[in-house]
């Protein structure tokens, strides 16, 4: 991965100012999220302190979330799809309301022929066609068509900083 050179610090929507020290951080941390603080130190020239509250504010901040990514086929989740979804009214409460199914992992409002496109994973069809009958329960959903995913090709977060 290649780091792009920054102009000084960039104010974001929520309002946190990331200077170019604080990309860099995030970078690291896109590259490997169990990094250590101090090895993240040395890399940006902070003491290992310095960096736990900087990592610390951008978790409080919702710039950035640790986690541990997974395969889920591996942990018994046969079923994965991404839904599209066409509804006829508000689509924040569509999108709301598709949220908190079990098993939707993802819910993103779209520009183009879907209103919504809706990640899930399920242990089985069968577990999948309850999650679709709970998203065409939703009285402002129109339709959905269903993708199912076959094999993963390409995963990654590590898409840097602006």
């Amino acid at each position: 991965m290649t780091h792009q050179a920054d102009s000084g610090p960039a104010r974001r929507n929520n309002g946190v100012v990331l200077d170019d020290t604080a990309k860099r951080i995030i970078e690291l941390l896109q590259e490997d999220g169990r990094r250590s603080y101090a090895s993240i130190g040395k890399l940006v020239g902070l003491s290992e302190a310095a960096v736990r509250q900087r990592v610390q504010r951008l978790l409080e901040a919702g710039v950035v979330q640790v986690v541990g990514v997974t395969d889920p086929m591996m942990l018994g989740f046969s079923r994965q799809a991404m839904i599209g979804v066409r509804t006829n009214g508000d689509l924040n409460t569509a999108a709301d309301a598709i949220s908190d199914i079990p098993g939707v992992e993802y819910v993103v409002i779209t520009a183009g022929s879907f209103d919504l496109l809706v990640e899930v994973v399920a242990e089985d069809d069968p577990r999948l066609l309850e999650i679709l009958a709970d998203i065409r329960a939703i009285d402002t959903v129109d339709t959905t068509e269903t993708f199912l995913y076959l094999k993963l090709r390409k995963q990654t977060y590590a898409w840097g900083t602006r």
